[in-house]
């Protein structure tokens, strides 16, 4: 079995810290990151019109804000395989 990246190609904020995201094999869905609001480099994402610059890196294929703060897209992966359909 090989290794499969998690390459994010599609992404939307919504209310109260959530994104949709989509990854390349079609896996989609909405993610809380609400929990991370106000800890470290994530202080900024008190700032609602910041944390809705979401933006998928080109280089990365990841969620990114700024150049600071980026998230690690097999973690997103695993938040969304983990939820009931």
């Amino acid at each position: 079995m090989g290794f499969k990246r998690a390459k994010i190609i599609a992404v939307t904020p919504k209310p109260n810290y959530c994104v949709w995201i989509r990854f390349d094999d079609g896996l989609e869905g909405e993610v809380d990151l609400s929990h991370l609001v106000g800890q470290g480099v994530f202080e900024a994402w008190e700032s609602v019109d910041f944390f809705n610059q979401v933006r998928v890196d080109p280089q990365t294929s990841t969620l990114a804000w700024g150049d600071e703060i980026d998230l690690d897209p097999y973690v997103l992966r695993e938040q969304l395989s983990k939820k009931p359909t």
